[in-house]
């Protein structure tokens, strides 16, 4: 059973947004920006309270901004989805998890090194560029299951 539903059009979006995040950090990158993609969808909680789709986690805007950078910058996010990041993207909305993106919520890339912690969030661990962070324990237990 798949970790969420989704559609082809929401493979296609998320394919999208995962090579336009993390394409230079290859496909395990691609495969750690789908984890967090999925983590905020089943998550319900905290900042990603009420998201229902793949497409409004995407398209979420906190604070006036979008959530996720390439959407607002543009660059590969507006590309269309190529086959390789489709089957990473269908990979995350079936099974895949994987340490340090499994319970993420959140990553950035901080051109320094990871801070142990993010907006009070705990840091869970690097992936070439990128830092990923879990909701504190007892926080958002949703995460942690399917």
């Amino acid at each position: 059973m798949a970790r969420v539903s989704y559609r082809d059009a929401d493979v296609a979006l998320m394919a999208r947004m995962m090579r336009a995040e993390a394409e230079g950090e290859g496909k395990q990158g691609m495969l750690y920006v789908g984890n967090v993609i999925v983590n905020r969808l089943v998550a319900n909680c905290l900042d990603f309270k009420d998201l229902r789709t793949i497409r409004q986690v995407i398209f979420q805007v906190q604070g006036g901004n979008y959530s996720f950078e390439a959407v607002q910058k543009g660059n590969m996010f507006y590309q269309r989805a190529r086959t390789a990041e489709k089957r990473l993207a269908r990979q995350n909305l079936e099974f895949w998890r994987q340490h340090p993106g499994k319970y993420a919520l959140w990553y950035f890339n901080p051109y320094a090194p990871c801070p142990p912690t993010w907006y009070d969030q705990p840091f869970a661990g690097q992936f070439k560029n990128h830092c990923y962070y879990e909701p504190k324990a007892g926080t958002c237990a949703s995460v942690y299951g399917r």
